[in-house]
This record gives structure tokens, C-alpha cells and sequence, in this order.
């Protein structure tokens, strides 16, 4: 329990009695403080814990705090936040976390509720992840996420409408239409390719198989001497060693995929290499190119463990609170911040920040009050 003193004082003169203003709460006329909203998003967001069950751990601590409480406060915590998503989504910033010459894109399913019938629909969680340190960059590294109700293409088209540069992408045919006229150029994800190899070594041991996946193991050796090594470094490499193990693999597949049954799982993983050969050697010729992309895949993975323990979000709304939540708790993680502590210093300043500075309580411009307490 936190106690604030408001001592007040009075005019003889004019009988007027004045008392210090009370501290701002994060929530308005709220009981509950930064840091308890904090850890109950947190818990629910990053630790995966629903509601219900984040509940019964209070009431084991002789907490009664029910259910539709702190749905209300995950609510009043989003609106409070609200400035600092909507600076983080706003276009001007939005241009900010997508100034990189690259960008890491993927997106995941997310059963929502579908109001009226009882059952779910399927919508979309999107990320879009910066990282520039596998090539020493100098930008912080951020993720950004977006809800949508479907998977159509015109969701990407929509929040990449102002990048400039090169995605790095699963082969997805959404994307498509984002290559046309050259503002944006597809690098393929080595580790896709490897995934396919591997399902059908695990299910059948085949030796073709198992020689692909050391070939491709061979370029993602090389990869791990070049790592954050600048640019030039990474290319010079790249050329050296990695272009010709890819050109030796190129030209194995395309005599080895004759001998098999098209209709193979194993011959449809080579076409699915072929078919994406141009965009999967495009980083032999940029050192600021990554090998896969494991960033966003990685950034999606709080969502993939979540929807199995919360089962579906409560709607499109719920959804949309959910990105702006995940887009503030990985980019914390991602700048090696404690998302807890995060939020907890940015829930307790926001009310009294100056609106046209909100931009400094994002993750990669945040500066705590206790640095210590803040490192993850």
C-alpha cells in the first residue's frame, strides 16, 4: 500500500482552504497501481496466463479479484496506453520503425470470437521486425504488429504503403503484389527451405534428405562466423564460401528431382527451393541481408504459445489490443528491457508526460528513472 500526504492549508484572509493536487493514476479514479496493471498484462500477454486462471492465483493469496475486473483494468491499461500506441502506429513513427533498408515479415493466425453465433473466426496477428544486429547496424531493433480480420493482401500493401527497401518474407503469395515496380524486393528464408527437408527426413529418413539438410547446413555455418560482422565482411564471405556451396546445391537438386516422384513430399520441397531461388541467394550480394527469417518468426512466438492457453481473443477490438500490447512488450524484450518494469515506469509517467514528447517512452528512446531495475 502506497500513502500520499496532500497536506492542506488556509487563508485567514478569505477563508479559502487549498490542498496539492493527488498524483495522476493510470487509470482514472482506479484502485489498482502501474505496477499491478503492469504484471497483469504482462502476465496475460508475454506469460501467457489467462485471465481466469492469473485470478485464482490472486484468490490463493486471499486476493479476490474477479474475472471481469481485470478485463476492465487490461482495458483501461490499453487506453491508457493509447498515446503511446498511437505514436508508435502513427505514420510519422510507424516511417521510424520501418526506416531499415530491411525488414523481417511474417504473420500468424489468432482465432477471434465471432460475435452472435457462439463460434470463432479465424483473424490475423502481423510483425513486422527491424534488427539490425547481425550486420552491426546502428538502428535499435523493433517490432511492430498489426490485427486484421482476414489474411488478405491488401493488409501488408496497407502497413508497408511507405517502406522503401527489401522484406524478408516466406514466400507467401499475399506479398505478391508488393514486388510490382521494384519499391520493394523479396529475400527468401533458408530456413523454410530447411524445414521442409527436415519433415520429411523425420517421417521418412531419407538419405536425399538428409544430404540436402547438410548442404544447407554447410551455408548456415558460414553464417555463424559472420555474425554481426559489418556488412562489407558478411558479403566479402558470402561470395567466398557460401555462393558456391549454393551453386553446388543448385545444380545437385536439379538432377536429383528428375530420379523422384513428382508427387513426392520430397520433390515438393526441392520446387519450393527452386521456385525461390532468386530471392534466397539475394543475400550473397548484401551483407545487410539475413539468412531466414527467424526474427519474426521468433517475435510471433509469444503469440503461438498464448492462443493455446487464452484459445481465441474476445473480438476484432481485443484483437487489435493485443498488437498494440505485443508491439510494446517485444520491442522492450528486443532492446533487452524487463517488459514488466517497462511498462510499470511508463504507466506511472504517461498521465503527466507532455503529449508531443510521447515518443520518449517508446522502448529504444526510454530512459527509466532506475536503469538497474529496468535491465532485463
Amino acid at each position: 500500500m502506497i500513502g500520499h500526504i496532500r497536506a492542506k492549508l488556509s487563508c485567514r484572509a478569505c477563508d479559502t482552504v487549498v490542498a496539492a493536487p493527488a498524483p495522476d493514476h493510470a487509470i482514472a479514479r482506479g484502485r489498482a497501481g502501474a505496477g499491478l496493471l503492469a504484471h497483469i498484462v504482462v502476465s496475460k500477454y508475454d506469460d501467457h496466463l489467462p485471465l481466469y486462471r492469473q485470478a485464482e492465483i490472486f484468490a490463493r493469496d486471499r486476493v479476490s479479484l474477479e474475472t471481469s475486473t481485470l478485463s476492465g483494468w487490461v482495458g483501461a491499461t490499453a487506453a491508457a496506453l493509447k498515446p503511446l500506441i498511437d505514436a508508435l502506429a502513427a505514420d510519422a513513427l510507424a516511417a521510424d520503425v520501418l526506416a531499415s533498408d530491411t525488414l523481417h515479415v511474417d504473420d500468424t493466425p489468432v482465432p477471434v470470437l465471432a460475435p452472435g453465433t457462439g463460434k470463432t473466426k479465424t483473424g490475423r496477428l502481423w510483425t513486422y521486425v527491424r534488427d539490425e544486429r547481425p550486420f552491426a547496424g546502428s538502428r535499435r531493433p523493433a517490432a511492430l504488429f498489426f490485427y486484421s480480420p482476414d489474411r488478405k493482401g491488401e493488409h501488408p500493401r496497407t502497413h508497408l504503403k511507405d517502406f522503401r527497401g527489401v522484406i524478408h518474407a516466406d514466400g507467401y503469395a499475399g506479398f505478391n503484389e508488393l514486388f510490382l515496380g521494384g519499391r520493394i524486393v523479396e529475400a527468401g528464408c533458408w530456413a523454410h527451405v530447411r524445414r521442409k527437408f527436415f519433415d520429411v527426413h523425420t517421417v521418412t529418413g531419407s538419405p536425399i534428405a538428409k544430404e540436402a539438410l547438410d548442404r544447407i547446413g554447410q551455408l548456415y555455418a558460414v553464417e555463424k562466423t559472420i555474425n554481426r560482422s559489418p556488412p562489407d565482411r558478411r558479403q566479402q564471405q558470402r561470395q567466398l564460401q557460401s555462393k558456391p556451396i549454393a551453386e553446388a546445391l543448385a545444380a545437385w537438386a536439379d538432377t536429383t528431382v528428375r530420379q523422384l516422384s513428382r508427387k513426392s513430399e520430397l520433390a515438393q520441397a526441392f520446387r519450393y527451393m527452386r521456385a525461390r531461388w532468386t530471392a534466397l541467394v539475394r543475400c550473397f550480394d548484401d551483407g545487410r541481408l539475413a539468412f531466414d527469417n527467424n526474427p519474426a518468426e521468433r517475435a510471433l512466438r509469444c503469440v503461438a504459445i498464448g492462443r493455446k492457453n487464452y484459445l481465441f481473443a474476445g473480438s476484432d477490438a481485443g484483437g487489435r489490443r493485443a498488437a498494440a500490447i505485443y508491439s510494446l512488450i517485444e520491442s522492450a524484450k528486443l532492446n533487452r528491457l524487463n517488459p514488466q518494469h517497462y511498462l510499470t515506469d511508463v504507466l506511472a509517467r504517461i498521465a503527466d508526460h507532455p503529449a508531443r514528447r510521447i515518443a520518449e517512452l517508446l522502448p529504444w528512446n526510454w530512459q527509466p528513472f532506475n536503469a538497474t531495475r529496468a535491465a532485463a
